[in-house]
């Protein structure tokens, strides 16, 4: 297995990552040292010579600062440090690092910009959970107005760590360092627009930690789940690698169905069948090729299909149409025990009773489901469940018992057992009509290959927004699929390295 040192850890589990490397021997001022080396370092390599103002909380973070200012001096950077609160309440090793800064150190006042053209923001990190006020607000919209760069240190002060929700005021960094692992702020907006550039620095925590703690949060990259990547064998026949059924609406609403299909078709899946209505038949037929149509009038001839149990895979709700008809054929997918992915209409359909589908899901003889849903989506699928981003996907899989990908600039895959990825290679150009269609079918196409749900859709959701980077402006969800040959190429490439 690749590996990618993806792992994401919450604010707690930073904590527990510095106590575990306590107890083999690396002391906590080792930590704040080789922190504080890093954040200036990092700093020195991006940023021209200039005044700088090092600001410093009364915690660990400030802590940090101190050292920035210690290092910063000592390569000949003039530094002005201001300090947060009183000298003599700072306890342990940041208390150790004020003793061995030898400059002055002025309180934290509005003027602190004054005269400088750097701004290192040592502040209060990940853990705080309110929103700045003070002079501290006064200092991050002054370094916005006066467009002074920041350098945060861990995350930018006034950015909740374990949500990237800009708790009130936030700074706007053009420059993040932080130690070991990154943290859900890093990669979930807003915190991550507010990071600016990110910087993980090792400062002597052995990766034996992730051990302790045991991580349930990872970035979306190739190293999670190459290894169960469904690549065809010479042994291997097309009945062996899947039949994706796709599900098709109307004669004025087919185009959804077949931009998916043929996504499924494009990452592998060995055939692939759009179901249809008769109305939509002819429509369907003159825009196939190498991908199939069958007849579809009613939930019982969709259940007569699926009786076929080379029809291992289904997409439901791409232009399926809204109603009781689209929740009937959604109920007889799974009872088939195929692999399910619920997309757009097969979701919206059941905003008035999402209960329904919710016990279908975990009482019914189902194949793993994944459901993809974009935020309005979510919303009338899951109207009790608030909060950020993260948490509100993570209690959407535990309540329907299916995979969400709750889409978005940064996607976000959970899965019912904990586990959840965040994507971050997505691109402005995928906010076009019909990526979401083509994402569903990529989903699909890997499950009928037998690749594990949670993996899948994974896979899926980096694959897709891989093929829009490299196609870049003037993107249209048709563009998508034709890329998916380079990306998987790139991806071989990775297996050999």
């Amino acid at each position: 297995m690749i590996s990618t040192e993806a792992e994401i850890l919450t604010v707690e589990e930073m904590y527990t990552a510095d106590r575990w490397a306590m107890t083999q021997g690396v002391s906590g001022l080792t930590l704040m040292e080789n922190a504080g080396d890093a954040v200036a370092k990092a700093l020195v390599q991006r940023f021209e010579r200039t005044g700088v103002a090092v600001l410093c909380g009364p915690g660990n973070n400030g802590g940090d600062g101190f050292v920035v200012a210690r290092h910063l001096a000592a390569a000949g950077w003039a530094v002005n440090l201001y300090l947060l609160g009183n000298r003599d309440k700072l306890k342990g090793d940041a208390a150790e690092m004020a003793h061995r800064w030898n400059g002055a150190i002025h309180p934290l006042t509005a003027d602190a910009l004054r005269g400088c053209g750097l701004v290192v923001d040592a502040l209060f990190g990940a853990g705080l959970s309110k929103p700045l006020e003070g002079i501290p607000l006064a200092l991050s919209r002054a370094c916005k107005d006066l467009k002074i760069p920041v350098v945060s240190v861990d995350v930018p002060s006034g950015v909740q760590g374990n949500t990237g929700e800009n708790t009130g005021g936030a700074f706007d960094a053009a420059l993040t360092v932080s130690f070991f692992r990154q943290k859900p702020a890093h990669l979930i907006f807003p915190g991550r627009a507010l990071c600016g550039e990110l910087v993980i620095s090792q400062i002597g925590i052995d990766d034996n930690a992730l051990s302790e703690i045991k991580p349930m949060h990872a970035e979306n990259l190739p190293g999670n789940w190459l290894h169960v990547f469904p690549w065809p064998t010479l042994q291997g026949h097309k009945y062996t690698r899947g039949h994706t059924v796709v599900v098709s609406g109307g004669m004025s609403s087919t185009g959804a169905a077949r931009l998916g299909a043929r996504a499924a078709l494009r990452v592998g899946a060995g055939l692939v069948t759009v179901a249809s209505p008769p109305s939509a038949m002819m429509t369907n037929a003159a825009h196939l090729t190498s991908i199939m149509l069958a007849k579809l009038e009613d939930s019982d001839a969709l259940a007569k299909l699926l009786e076929d149990k080379r029809h291992n895979a289904v997409l439901i709700g791409p232009g399926a149409g809204v109603g009781s008809k689209t929740r009937d054929l959604v109920n007889t997918v799974l009872l088939s025990g195929a692999a399910t992915v619920l997309d757009a209409d097969a979701l919206t359909s059941f905003e008035a009773t999402p209960r329904d589908l919710f016990v279908a899901i975990q009482s019914y003889f189902t194949g793993p489901v994944v459901m993809t849903p974009h935020e309005g989506e979510f919303k009338r699928l899951f109207p009790s469940v608030t909060g950020n981003k993260l948490q509100r996907a993570k209690e959407a899989a535990q309540l329907s018992g299916a995979i969400i990908v709750l889409k978005g600039p940064d996607t976000l895959i959970a899965s019912p057992d904990g586990r959840t990825a965040i994507n971050a290679n997505g691109v402005p150009e995928l906010a076009t009509a019909g990526s979401g269609d083509v994402l569903a079918g990529l989903i699909a196409g890997l499950q009928a290959q037998q690749m594990p749900a949670f993996e899948a859709a994974c896979a899926a959701v980096w694959v897709h927004a891989e093929a829009a980077q490299q196609f870049g402006p003037g993107l249209i969800a048709e563009d998508l699929t034709e890329e998916v040959p380079e990306v998987l190429w790139a991806l071989k490439g990775m297996m050999d390295e």
